[in-house]
C-alpha cells in the first residue's frame, strides 16, 4: 500500500534568504565587541573644582590670626596698646598750669598776711598749710581723673580692636566659604558639561556597535516572517515514499491469494463435475 506525504515547501528564495541569514549571524556573533567603547566614563574635576579645593585646604585655619590678635586686646593689660602716647603730656602740662595757680595762691596768703601785720606769723603758716593741703587734693584728684580718662579712652579702643578682630576674622571666613561654593558651583557645571559629553560619545559608540545587530535582527525577522506565512505562496508537492519490504510482501501475498484462490474454486468445480 502506498503512502502520500504532502510538504509545504518555501519559496526558493525564501530558503536563500534563511541560508544567507545564518551565513550572516555566524559571521558577526563571531566578532567581539569593543567594550572599552562602551564602559562608562566619569568626567575628572574641572579646574575651577581644582581651585576650590585647594582654597578650602589652604583656608583652613586662615582666620585664626585674627582670633591670635583678638586674644591680645582682652585682658585687664589690653588697654596699654590703645594709651595714647600724649596722654602723659597732657597730665604732665595740666599739672604744670596747676601747680603755677598753686604758687600764685601762696603768693596772694603771704600778702593777705603782710597787709594784716601777720606776715610770717603762725596764722599765716596755717593758711598756707591748710591751702597746700587742699592743693595737693585737688592736684592728685585731676592727676587721677586725667589718667581715669586715659585709661576708659584706651579699653574702649582696645574693646573695639577686639570686636574689628572677631569681624575680620569671621569676615574672612565668610569670605572664603563663598568663593569655595561659587568656584565649587561653576566647577560643578562645567564637569556636568563634560560629563554630558562623554555619555553622548559612550551612546553613540553603543549605536555604532549595535547597528550591525539591530539591522540583522530586522533582516532575521523578515525573514522568519517569511518562513512563517509563506503556505499560500510555497510549492506543494506530492511525495510517494516506495513501499517497504513487508508492503511489498503483503501485497505479493494478497495477489497470489487470488491468483491461487481463483484456480481452487476452479479446480473445485471441476471436480465437481467430474
Amino acid at each position: 500500500m502506498a503512502l502520500e506525504q504532502t510538504q509545504n515547501l518555501p519559496q526558493q528564495y525564501v530558503t536563500d534568504l534563511g541560508v544567507d541569514y545564518g551565513k550572516q549571524l555566524a559571521g558577526l556573533t563571531s566578532i567581539p565587541l569593543d567594550t572599552a567603547k562602551l564602559a562608562p566614563t566619569v568626567a575628572g574635576q574641572d579646574p575651577l573644582q581644582t581651585q576650590a579645593y585647594s582654597l578650602a585646604g589652604s583656608g583652613v585655619g586662615a582666620y585664626q590670626p585674627y582670633l591670635t590678635q583678638q586674644a591680645a586686646y582682652s585682658g585687664p593689660q589690653a588697654y596699654q596698646s590703645f594709651a595714647s602716647p600724649y596722654q602723659q603730656d597732657v597730665i604732665d602740662a595740666t599739672l604744670s598750669e596747676f601747680d603755677k595757680q598753686t604758687q600764685a595762691g601762696l603768693t596772694d596768703i603771704g600778702q593777705l598776711a603782710a597787709a594784716s601785720g601777720n606776715l610770717g606769723g603762725g596764722r599765716e603758716g596755717v593758711m598756707r598749710a591748710n591751702y597746700m593741703s587742699d592743693q595737693d587734693a585737688n592736684r592728685a584728684f585731676i592727676q587721677s581723673k586725667l589718667l581715669e580718662q586715659g585709661f576708659n579712652q584706651a579699653n574702649i579702643n582696645a574693646q573695639k580692636a577686639f570686636d574689628q578682630q572677631g569681624r575680620l576674622a569671621g569676615n574672612i571666613q565668610d569670605f572664603q566659604t563663598a568663593d569655595i561654593n561659587q568656584l565649587g558651583r561653576l566647577g560643578g557645571l562645567q564637569q556636568a558639561q563634560e560629563q554630558a559629553k562623554l555619555d553622548a560619545q559612550r551612546e553613540a559608540n553603543r549605536l555604532e556597535a549595535y547597528e550591525p545587530y539591530e539591522r540583522l535582527g530586522t533582516y532575521g525577522s523578515g525573514v522568519a516572517s517569511l518562513f512563517s506565512g509563506n503556505a499560500p505562496f510555497g510549492n506543494q508537492s506530492t511525495v510517494t515514499p516506495n513501499p517497504t519490504p513487508l508492503q511489498t510482501a503483503l501485497g505479493t501475498a494478497s495477489v497470489l491469494s487470488g491468483i491461487f484462490g481463483g484456480g481452487n474454486k476452479q479446480s473445485e468445480g471441476a471436480w465437481k463435475y467430474v
